[in-house]
């Protein structure tokens, strides 16, 4: 089993602050309601907790035949002999995406599936990918 840790670049990071700076600019506004019901704070921090939770929990793995995927409560696996294509250094915007980064891999398998990951390293995913299926069509 080897594990590919995912790229955190780009937009997550502004994402990040505004979840930050947002509900500390508002109990700075309004600290009066906050500290007559701290339970209004919780909508305010959900959305921060719910993103570190897919920050620390994103990562991909080959395990045996199997290319499996984690981002928080996304998770799936695909047979590494069903994969037929992979698109390098694009970006999918609509579809499966356990990715914080762009410029990844758009992996079709099957018929009509596609997933987008974006690892550290994608010539290292692919170059793995292709030791176990070497029928895998790779697109720049």
């Amino acid at each position: 089993m080897k594990i590919y840790h995912a790229k955190r670049k780009g937009l997550i990071h502004y994402i990040f602050v505004m979840l930050i700076c947002l509900p500390l600019l508002i109990f700075l506004l309004t600290p009066h309601t906050f500290v007559e019901q701290p339970l209004y704070l919780i909508p305010l921090v959900l959305p921060l907790f719910l993103l570190i939770w897919v920050y620390i929990d994103t990562f991909y793995e080959i395990d045996g035949n199997k290319f499996k995927y984690h981002s928080a409560f996304l998770r799936g696996e695909i047979e590494i002999s069903k994969i037929r294509e992979i698109v390098k250094e694009k970006t999918l915007y609509i579809g499966i995406k356990p990715a914080l980064a762009g410029k990844g891999l758009i992996i079709r398998h099957e018929n009509y599936h596609e997933i987008y990951v974006a690892p550290e390293n994608n010539d290292l995913l692919i170059a793995d990918l292709l030791k176990l299926n070497s029928a895998i069509q790779v697109t720049e």
